[in-house]
């Protein structure tokens, strides 16, 4: 900040002024005031997207770059606020939510046993709590268990989802149900809004002897991900390296 020019540097101290008052005048935590004011303009940018423009425009979008804003700078934050509030309210909805928030840190083991424990009784057969069960022990390797959990969804419309799909397929291939993991990738990555149908699908072709098809759909997203921006493309890219690291192991 010091090298900044005169005119730039009063623009930005203005700037940090006027979300440090946005900070005391929302009643918002006293960190940010840290942060906006020790690391100008880009604490205060920072601020502005997570606080500032969700208040303004709304939206879904903004609703997304904020909470993209929040887990850059405090990844763990959903998860603890989401274990306190299971702690204090023990609801399904609450066991879902920490549920989520672990899976989301790689904590799949607590969020396969929170799943089960939330799906009991009248939610036994929730389409939802099964698919984020069965997620959870796919990434234990345990695909056994979890198609086992997939089969209970029975003919609920949600079964019939490209999420739960991506799950079925993956189930089949960890037991060698190529034939199957193949019908249920392929309607899943025509389907599945986003990158991560065409992603799994991809991958699934490099891993099973089909290199040319796997390499056509990595080029596919590259050309896609070109017409992306922001969050969005960071996402995005996330699933078609995904695709691109089981291209070069097999």
């Amino acid at each position: 900040m010091m090298n900044m020019p005169l005119g730039l540097l009063a623009l930005s101290l203005l700037f940090s002024i006027l979300l440090a008052v946005h900070v005391v005048r929302t009643g918002r935590e006293m960190y940010w005031l840290f942060i906006i004011l020790m690391f100008q303009p880009l604490g205060g940018v920072v601020y502005a997207i997570v606080h500032v423009l969700p208040d303004i425009f709304g939206g879904s979008t903004a609703r997304k770059l904020s909470q993209a804003a929040r887990e850059s700078l405090d990844p763990t934050r959903e998860y603890r606020e989401a274990k306190a509030a299971c702690e204090d309210t023990p609801t399904v909805r609450n066991q879902s939510r920490l549920a989520a928030a672990a899976a989301a840190l790689g904590k799949h083991d607590e969020a396969e046993a929170l799943y089960a424990q939330a799906a009991q009784g009248i939610h036994a057969e929730d389409p939802a709590l099964l698919l984020g069960r069965a997620k959870a022990l796919l990434e234990l390797d345990r695909p056994g268990d979890a198609l086992a959990v997939l089969e209970r969804m029975g003919d609920d419309p949600e079964a019939r989802s490209p999420s739960t799909a991506v799950a079925l397929g993956r189930a089949y291939e960890g037991l060698g149900r190529i034939a199957e993991a193949d019908t249920a990738f392929e309607w899943a990555s025509q389907r599945m809004p986003g990158f991560e149908g065409l992603a799994r699908y991809a991958a699934f072709m490099a891993r099973n002897g089909r290199r040319a098809e796997a390499r056509d759909a990595v080029t596919e997203m590259d050309k896609r991900l070109a017409k992306l921006k922001g969050q969005f493309q960071r996402e995005a890219r996330h699933w078609r390296d995904l695709a691109a690291r089981a291209l070069s192991e097999n």
